[in-house]
């Protein structure tokens, strides 16, 4: 049975292998160009910053070096239902200095294209089991968010030796770059 959370809500990850699926769909007011949402992976230490730029999994590298984070690849539309770009993660095998996982949305070309995520709708992040496709979380995006071009959506992070995952929705105007500098 899939725990559906709240901004802020946290629950135990049961599962050391699991998938990240992420959506979203564009409103159908168009700004004239296509959107291009990209989800990405910072997996952090204690010290709140990325182990390596090798610990930074996004559409221009797939996999971390340990291959518990693993990007299934970029979706440059976002047309269809359900997910729109997957993370898988085997927490067996991720660094033993990784203490969060920070999972990120971004609109790609953002300002370019005078778009945001006030213009998004029916965003979500869920995590199922790999193996056995079983939804385990869920956190759908409800906030407006009217000039924010980038959205935090969750975290996994680790704390007395478990893993747990918390439902952030916390937006901001930037990109990944904001991020990198954020957490480098």
């Amino acid at each position: 049975m899939s725990i559906t959370l709240i901004k802020g809500q946290r629950e135990n990850i049961q599962a050391p292998k699991f998938t990240i699926g992420l959506g979203w769909d564009t409103n159908t007011s168009a700004t004239g160009s296509a959107y291009d949402l990209d989800a990405s992976a910072f997996i952090l230490g204690e010290n709140k910053k990325l182990l390596s730029d090798q610990h930074f999994v996004f559409y221009n590298n797939l996999k971390s070096p340990d291959d518990a984070v693993v990007h299934t690849g970029d979706n440059l539309t976002g047309n269809g239902d359900g997910d729109d770009e997957q993370i898988l993660v085997d927490l067996s095998r991720i660094d033993a200095g990784a203490n969060e996982i920070c999972i990120v949305i971004t609109i790609h070309d953002a300002a370019t294209r005078s778009q945001n995520f006030g213009q998004i709708r029916n965003s979500f992040i869920r995590i199922f089991d790999t193996h056995t496709n079983q939804e385990l979380l869920k956190y759908e995006l409800e906030e407006d968010f009217s000039v924010e071009t980038a959205v935090e959506f969750g975290r996994i992070y680790k704390k007395n030796g478990e893993w747990k995952f918390e439902a952030v929705g916390a937006g901001m105007k930037g990109g990944l770059q904001d991020y990198l500098n954020r957490f480098n």
